[in-house]
């Protein structure tokens, strides 16, 4: 069985190839004989140490499988269940792991094993903010940045599912018709327009009600400035880099404003909050209201290109690694 190990954090190039041996499941655990691995934004700050880990580590927090051997005491699965999951251990990028059964998903015959690997951590993200760190409305307007990336893509069809109008920045022409594929009512190319005018211009002056922005320092002020007063920004992400600190008074000038700054952990971190997220997403992907964009497909063995072209904004909608 091969998996990727980092001994030191550091560029794409830490990431090695090695054997490994997951040895048979303990108590509560199954062993899975992973099929497809999701490929996702918090694996490169793992890697890089902005999100420090002790050392050596595994690297990945979401694939999809088939349970091959039970450990004591588990009766919720059997040997051959098709599952997912999204959360948990470091260690997705392999070919075969130990998991808990309590933290992983059972998949129905509708979802494909490579939609589910990438679907269950940004699907379980997209859920938390949409339906708990923000209760979106319908008629509602919203902004979210970087709509053309895995979370985007799955949020703004989410979003349009539930009767909101989405405003989603992208970084160039070709991601603009991406966004507005998958339900963004109108698409903002930041990098050529002044995205505040044009957030101001589609709402009459008003700013929206929330801001969802997984892209971090370099659009803090931006988001700021697209909020109604009492508005929410919500920052769940550091594509740019992390927001390192915050005058207060910004948010006292621009109308009592509210930042937040949540994590999927925190929101799955019972076993009950765990199911409910899980089975609203499969619901949703099921229903066919959320469709799962695999743009991307690499080698385990082709990880280090993987994550360089993740880092370089090369990529959209959903990666995979195949091990």
């Amino acid at each position: 069985m091969k998996a990727i190990r980092i001994s030191e954090t550091g560029g794409p190039e830490v990431m090695k190839l090695v054997d490994a041996d997951p040895g048979k499941p303990g108590p509560g655990q199954v062993r899975v004989r992973q099929t497809a691995v999701g490929l996702n934004y918090i694996d490169t700050y793992h890697r890089s140490g902005l999100y420090p880990v002790p050392l050596p580590s595994g690297l990945g927090l979401e694939a999809a499988g088939v349970v091959e051997e039970l450990g004591e005491g588990v009766t919720s699965l059997a040997p051959g269940d098709r599952i997912a999951y999204g959360v948990g251990a470091l260690g997705a990028y392999a070919g075969m792991r130990n998991m808990p059964a309590n933290r992983i998903m059972k998949l129905p015959a509708s979802i494909s094993d490579e939609t589910a690997a990438g679907m269950m951590l940004k699907g379980m993200t997209v859920r938390y903010l949409l339906r708990a760190t923000y209760k979106v409305q319908p008629g509602e307007t919203i902004l979210l940045h970087a709509a053309a990336g895995g979370v985007g893509l799955i949020l703004s069809q989410w979003a349009k599912a539930l009767g909101v109008t989405v405003i989603g920045t992208v970084g160039s022409d070709e991601k603009m018709a991406i966004a507005r594929a998958h339900g963004c009512d109108h698409v903002i190319n930041a990098s050529t327009e002044d995205t505040v005018a044009r957030v101001k211009e589609i709402t009459g002056g008003k700013g929206v009600p929330v801001v969802y922005d997984g892209v971090g320092q370099s659009t803090l002020i931006t988001s700021l400035d697209c909020l109604s007063p009492r508005g929410l920004l919500v920052s769940f992400g550091n594509a740019s880099g992390p927001v390192k600190a915050l005058d207060l008074g910004l948010l006292a000038a621009r109308g009592s404003l509210y930042v937040t700054r949540p994590t999927l952990m925190t929101y799955t971190a019972s076993d009950e909050d765990l199911k409910e997220t899980a089975e609203d997403l499969v619901a949703m992907v099921a229903s066919g209201k959320v469709s799962i964009p695999v743009n991307q497909r690499y080698a385990l063995a082709d990880v280090v290109q993987a994550h360089r072209d993740l880092e370089s904004r090369k990529t959209t909608g959903t990666t995979i690694l195949i091990p």
